[in-house]
């Protein structure tokens, strides 16, 4: 984890928000990313994630709020808020008749800076010299993918974004690219990463926004949003087992088979450790939620379907340059 100044902020949206036609994409979105993090952004299919990431980089242009990047507001000052920005462009967006290293000679073009990274990402990687000299044509959606990573992220830039970073990776090139993620943000580099990996985020992010039918839903820590589910503590008793009348507040008994009990814990665990200690436990295991656990509490209620099904439909239809 790197030292951070709490009010340096490489990404800030006020109230952002767009609409086509008569479907809300984005609904009054606001969130700061501090420079130095790697935050996860988090949602389904249709929730408003993309849009958000295209009204960041200034391709489109809010209905209504902000966004800004190192100070730079992304629509008005475009070119000033991409300077130092490294962007994971969708695989599909590449030119097929372009080879693998003419593909990252644009890149690198675009991004004005010299592709320091290239080389430890290739190889990173395991993408040869050879491969680099075929079109892209001729290219799996993995090497694609590979080739878009090396592209974002050859350039060294202050701020990564990355939607669905490991889509099409095996998992010893994923992890490869978790440490190279970790070596970078180490650096002081910031990376904004979209993904459906829940694993992933846990593994590398510190803070994440959860999105919902382009609404801001929660935006805390990881820490934080994991209290916000139950703890499975399942414990085993020696001999002489409590009756139900010794559980603290916000403990639930799931499950009681002889002298194995199974409990639910909501927020602090300590109560219950005190509870315990009365007794002569044989066995304790404690399992906290997995963030996937949590995200799902934002997903169970139906009548979502509609909504992003109308959203994707109008998403469709805008070109960005």
């Amino acid at each position: 984890m790197t030292e951070r100044n709490a009010d340096y902020h490489a990404i800030v949206t006020t109230f952002l928000s767009k609409q086509y036609k008569q479907v809300v994409a984005l609904n009054d979105v606001s969130l700061r990313v501090e420079a130095g993090a790697i935050f996860g952004f988090l949602g389904p299919n249709g929730a408003g994630k993309t849009t958000a990431i295209k009204l960041l980089l200034g391709f489109i242009s809010p209905t209504s709020g902000s966004a800004e990047i190192f100070g730079h507001e992304t629509w008005r000052h475009g070119v000033e808020a991409r300077q130092h920005v490294g962007y994971l462009v969708p695989a599909d967006a590449f030119y097929p008749e372009m080879s693998g290293r003419s593909q990252l000679d644009f890149a690198s073009r675009l991004s004005g800076s010299p592709p320091i990274l290239r080389r430890p990402l290739l190889d990173l990687l395991e993408l040869a010299d050879a491969d680099l000299d075929r079109d892209l044509r001729q290219y799996s959606k993995g090497m694609k993918q590979k080739l878009a990573l090396v592209a974002a992220a050859q350039h060294d830039p202050r701020l990564l974004i990355l939607d669905e970073p490991t889509d099409g990776l095996d998992p010893l090139i994923q992890r490869r690219f978790e440490q190279f993620l970790r070596e970078f943000n180490s650096r002081g580099r910031t990376v904004f990463m979209s993904s459906h990996d829940l694993a992933e985020v846990e593994r590398l992010c510190e803070s994440v926004a959860i999105v919902k039918d382009g609404g801001l839903v929660a935006h805390q820590s990881i820490e934080q949003i994991r209290r916000m589910r139950y703890r499975q503590v399942e414990v085993t008793f020696a001999s002489e087992a409590p009756d139900g009348r010794v559980w603290p507040d916000g403990v639930q008994l799931q499950s009681a088979n002889g002298h194995r009990y199974v409990l639910a814990v909501e927020g602090d665990i300590n109560p219950l450790i005190e509870a315990l200690a009365k007794y002569e436990v044989e066995d304790l295991k404690i399992t906290p939620p997995s963030l996937d656990d949590v995200f799902m509490t934002f997903y169970e209620s139906a009548g979502s379907s509609k909504h992003r099904s109308q959203y994707q439909a109008a998403e469709s239809k805008i070109e960005v340059s």
